[in-house]
C-alpha cells in the first residue's frame, strides 16, 4: 500500500538522518530513486521548489513527494513520517541532554557525526551539480553541458562575493580595520538570490 510505504520510508529517513534537512537530501534521493517514485530531473526540480518555499526543506520535500505519489493523504503521511522521529527524539533529548553531555562517549560521538554530516551534504551537492550542469547522473552517462545553468550559478556566486566585499568596505570606513576583522561577513539575502535566479532562468530557458 502506497500510504504505508510512504510513511515507513520517510519514518526511516527521519530516524537515521542527522544534520537537518540538507543532511536528509542524500537519503531522500536514494529512497525516491530506488522506489522509482521520481526521475533524477524531477527530484532536482522538487529540491529547487522545496528550497524556494517557506518551511524546512526536508518537510517540504516529503510533502511534495507524498502529494505526487498519493495526493493529499500521501502528503500527510509522508510529512508525518519524516517529522515524527525528530519530534520524539527532541523531547527525549530535551529532558536528558544535560546529563548525557557529562559523558565523554556522548561528546565523542557527536564530534564524529559532524564531519560525516558535512560529507553527506557535500556529496549530495556534488551529485546534483554534476547532474544539473553536466548531465552526469551515473558512471555510464555521456553528459551534456548546460551552459545556461553554469551561467546562472556563476552569476549567483559573483553577486554573493561582491555583496560580501562591499559590506566589508563599508564597515571598514566606519569602524576601522581592527573591528572589521572581528565582524562577520555581510551576506546577500537568499530570497534575493532565489528571485534573481528564477528571473534569469525564465529569460535564458525561454529561448
Amino acid at each position: 500500500m502506497i500510504y504505508l510505504e510512504l510513511f515507513l520510508t520517510f519514518l526511516k529517513i527521519g530516524v537515521v538522518s542527522f544534520g537537518g534537512g540538507y543532511g536528509m537530501i542524500a537519503l531522500i534521493r536514494e529512497s525516491v530513486l530506488t522506489n522509482g517514485w521520481l526521475t533524477e530531473d524531477a527530484l532536482i526540480n522538487f529540491i529547487a521548489v522545496a528550497e524556494s518555499t517557506p518551511g524546512p526543506i526536508a518537510v517540504n520535500m516529503a510533502t511534495f513527494i507524498g502529494s505526487a505519489q498519493a495526493g493529499i493523504l500521501g502528503a500527510l503521511v509522508a510529512t508525518l513520517g519524516v517529522v515524527l522521529p525528530s519530534f520524539i527524539i527532541i523531547l527525549i533529548i530535551a529532558s536528558l541532554i544535560k546529563n548525557l553531555l557529562k559523558y565523554a562517549g556522548v561528546k565523542a560521538t557527536l564530534e564524529a557525526i559532524r564531519p560525516a554530516i558535512v560529507g553527506l551534504i557535500l556529496a549530495t551537492a556534488f551529485t546534483m551539480l554534476m547532474s544539473v550542469m553536466f548531465g552526469i547522473s551515473t558512471a555510464k552517462s555521456h553528459g551534456c553541458v548546460d551552459w545556461r545553468g553554469i551561467l546562472i550559478f556563476a552569476v549567483m556566486a559573483l553577486v554573493s562575493i561582491l555583496y560580501s566585499r562591499s559590506g566589508d568596505e563599508k564597515r571598514g570606513a566606519f569602524t576601522g580595520k581592527t573591528l572589521r576583522a572581528k565582524m562577520q561577513n555581510r551576506t546577500v539575502s537568499p530570497i534575493l538570490l532565489i528571485v534573481l535566479s528564477g528571473l534569469m532562468g525564465m529569460l535564458l530557458y525561454s529561448f
